[in-house]
């Protein structure tokens, strides 16, 4: 878009990094993906301890770091904004030495799960499908058979290398901010750390980013003011709920810009100063469209048009409502079930709660539905505010 340039592009198939290592001396090898295999040939396929072929500071998390070093290298006194994008950790899951070795697997949280994959297949027949559908091989570059029936040992080991590689981000990302203050602009430099989604990471016999559970959209939110007014709630932890549409009006906020009336979310800027605002949200809503993934199984598997592949969930503190259109929906008392196997949504005892929370979630969706005009009215001399006629 107009006013953004890239600093380094990932696409198209990863060639810019592969060329950055040609461009190093590095020899790719025929298949580029190979650098991700483990560096001992004779690891078993799947998760493993072992290192990936490629060595530290020619990873891709390096490379990553280096493209935004070399712009922010650039404007020392203009303002700037960069928008810096690491891939890890991400699939494939394989750290680099030494990260590999960071974290025992025995120190690795079990994964929250049934005792079988047939078990959790019961629940509903989305997380049916995906106990069949979800591969290994799209997680680990020798990955074989299901996801879903990685023994807790293999999933212990491939959240230790998980772990690695969100050591290796961060080692990276202390480069930058050791850049800015070297170069002095840190106290001038609103610093905002999240990411895009979360990862099952083995619980529900998942892997990746699917389905209707609090894995994998649970994101990281760190966010550094360097104002002064800020002083007094540094190393605050805030247990709101707070969403991704609240990052662009915080940075708006920040820079002294209105936020456009189409966004949906809200500036974080009290919390920096260590208030809580009286009126602020008391549940999260979050949506899934699950149509674009595994090809056609919505139609061959699960026998819905293309059109009902979605779904909705509104969460609190207490219960968690998960709406479908085609398929029945879920409903968990999170007090009493915080793991989410026990659907309640037909349960009697629950009937008044279900249709509290589908009320909530309907007048939710009222709200925030498709404003790019809302507020305006047509006149023959254009677009008329109605908020300041």
């Amino acid at each position: 878009m107009d006013g953004w340039r890239t600093v380094g592009s990932w696409e198209p198939d990863k060639k810019p990094y592969f060329n950055w290592l040609r461009a190093k001396g590095y020899p790719v090898p025929d298949r580029p993906l190979d650098i991700w295999l483990p560096e001992d040939e004779t690891a078993a396929p799947g998760a493993t301890r072992s290192a990936s072929r490629i060595p530290k500071e020619l990873s891709d998390t390096a490379w990553a770091a280096e493209c935004g070093l070399d712009y922010l290298r650039g404007p020392e006194s203009d303002p700037w904004f960069l928008h810096l994008g690491f891939y890890r950790p991400h699939p494939p899951f394989i750290a680099p030495a030494p990260y590999n070795s960071y974290y025992d697997p025995a120190d690795a949280p079990a994964p929250v799960r049934a005792a079988s994959p047939e078990e959790e297949a019961a629940q509903h027949p989305l997380l049916g499908y995906y106990m069949d559908a979800i591969k290994q091989d799209k997680f680990f570059e020798n990955g074989q058979g299901r996801a879903a029936d990685m023994t807790e040992e293999a999933v212990q080991t491939m959240r230790a290398a998980y772990y690695g590689m969100m050591s290796e981000v961060d080692e990276h990302l202390g480069r930058v901010i050791d850049f800015l203050k070297t170069s002095g602009q840190y106290d001038d430099t609103l610093i905002i750390v999240t990411s895009d989604h979360g990862e099952q990471l083995g619980d529900h016999h998942l892997l990746g980013k699917v389905g209707y559970f609090d894995e994998s959209f649970h994101i990281p939110l760190i966010i550094r003011d360097p104002s002064t007014t800020a002083d007094s709630a540094r190393g605050t932890i805030v247990d709101s709920y707070t969403g991704c549409i609240d990052v662009m009006p915080t940075i708006l906020n920040w820079i002294g810009a209105e936020t456009p009336r189409v966004c949906d979310g809200v500036s974080l800027a009290p919390f920096l100063q260590g208030e809580t605002p009286s009126d602020w949200r008391t549940e999260i809503q979050f949506e899934f469209d699950f149509r674009t993934y595994f090809k056609a199984a919505h139609e061959n598997v699960l026998g819905l048009n293309v059109d009902q592949c979605a779904l909705a969930v509104i969460r609190d503190d207490d219960f968690k409502y998960v709406h479908f259109d085609a398929p029945p929906p879920l409903f968990f008392d999170l007090k009493k079930d915080p793991g989410q196997f026990n659907n309640v949504a037909d349960d009697p005892a629950y009937a008044g709660r279900v249709l509290e929370y589908a009320q909530k979630m309907l007048s939710w969706r009222l709200r925030y539905a498709e404003k790019t005009l809302t507020g305006y009215s047509a006149t023959p001399d254009g677009l008329l505010d109605r908020h300041i006629a």
